[in-house]
C-alpha cells in the first residue's frame, strides 16, 4: 500500500493517508488571540476542510485527541462547541488531555484520524 503525503514541508505533514486511513496533524485555528470558543470553532473548521480535501468527512472521524492549555478553564468550553460540530450517532474515540502547547496563545489543538468512506 502506497503512503499519500498531502500540505507536506520537512518537518510535517497536515494530512498523510494509508490504507483507508487518514491521519491529520495537530490542528489549530487561526486567531491565536481568540478564546476557546473561537479557536475550538477555527480548528473544527481547519479539520473539516482537511478531510474533505483527503476525501472524507467528520462522520468517519475513528479517533480524535485533544490537547488543553488548561483542562480545567477550558474543558467546558470546548466541549460546547464540540458538541455542537459532531453529527449525532458518530462520536469517535476521543481523549482529552492537558498539554503545554507550541505557542503561549494556542488553547485548544486536535489530532485526527479518521476512514475513507
Amino acid at each position: 500500500m502506497s503512503i499519500q503525503r498531502q500540505l507536506t514541508n520537512d518537518r510535517m505533514s497536515q494530512v498523510v493517508l494509508h490504507n483507508g486511513t487518514v491521519y491529520l496533524a495537530g490542528q489549530v485555528g487561526k486567531d491565536m488571540s481568540a478564546g476557546i470558543e473561537q479557536q475550538t470553532r477555527e480548528t473544527l473548521a481547519n479539520i473539516e476542510r482537511l478531510l474533505d480535501s483527503a476525501g472524507t468527512d467528520k462522520n468517519h472521524l475513528l479517533s480524535v485527541t485533544i490537547y488543553l492549555k488548561d483542562i480545567d478553564a477550558h474543558f467546558e468550553g470546548m466541549n460546547a462547541i464540540w458538541d455542537k460540530w459532531l453529527p449525532n450517532g458518530v462520536a469517535p474515540a476521543r481523549a482529552t488531555v492537558q498539554a503545554k502547547l507550541c505557542e503561549p496563545e494556542i488553547l485548544v489543538e486536535l489530532s485526527v484520524v479518521a476512514a475513507l468512506p
